[in-house]
């Protein structure tokens, strides 16, 4: 599965939240994507006031920062069921 971490350029709580990413990435297989929404006017105005944010490009299930190392587990995790 891949995932978008949306951010930009000198944004302190982005680095916190790709280290976040990095540490968890080191116990279960992830790939995710840095995208700077600078280079989106859409992006900006959808996201700018609430980046960092960690999109599940499959599902389009969204998590915004902030976030810890275990709600980054659960929120991986997560099985989204049919009805």
């Amino acid at each position: 599965m891949a995932y978008v971490l949306y951010g930009t350029e000198a944004c302190h709580l982005c680095e916190l939240a790709q280290q976040v990413i990095v540490e968890v990435a080191a116990h279960i297989p992830i790939e995710v994507y840095v995208e700077d929404i600078a280079e989106s006017e859409q992006l900006v105005a959808s996201l700018g006031t609430r980046i960092p944010v960690l999109k599940d490009e499959q599902s389009g299930r969204e998590l915004d920062w902030p976030f810890n190392h275990d709600e980054l587990f659960v929120w991986l995790n997560h099985k989204e069921t049919l009805s």
